[in-house]
């Protein structure tokens, strides 16, 4: 996952962190860890990733380069 884009997009939009986790469902604390340890495995779930391509009005090619930016080796 790539979290520069995804707190670019939030910027852009004026939607916080806090905001947006109120509009997720979950804590703001959740919310800071999913962000921070994306690569750990404590990542957005599928249904969570789908509302913020929606809160943020997100393109499909955008959608892809935040949530499918890990590299295949």
């Amino acid at each position: 996952m790539n979290t520069a884009k995804l707190k670019g997009k939030m910027r852009e939009k004026e939607i916080t962190q806090e905001e947006m986790a109120k509009r997720l469902g979950i804590a703001l604390s959740t919310m800071n860890r999913k962000l921070q340890s994306s690569e750990d495995g404590d990542s957005f779930t599928v249904g969570e990733a789908n509302r913020i391509f929606h809160i943020l009005g997100l393109s499909t090619d955008e959608a892809m380069a935040i949530f499918f930016a890990d590299a295949v080796a």
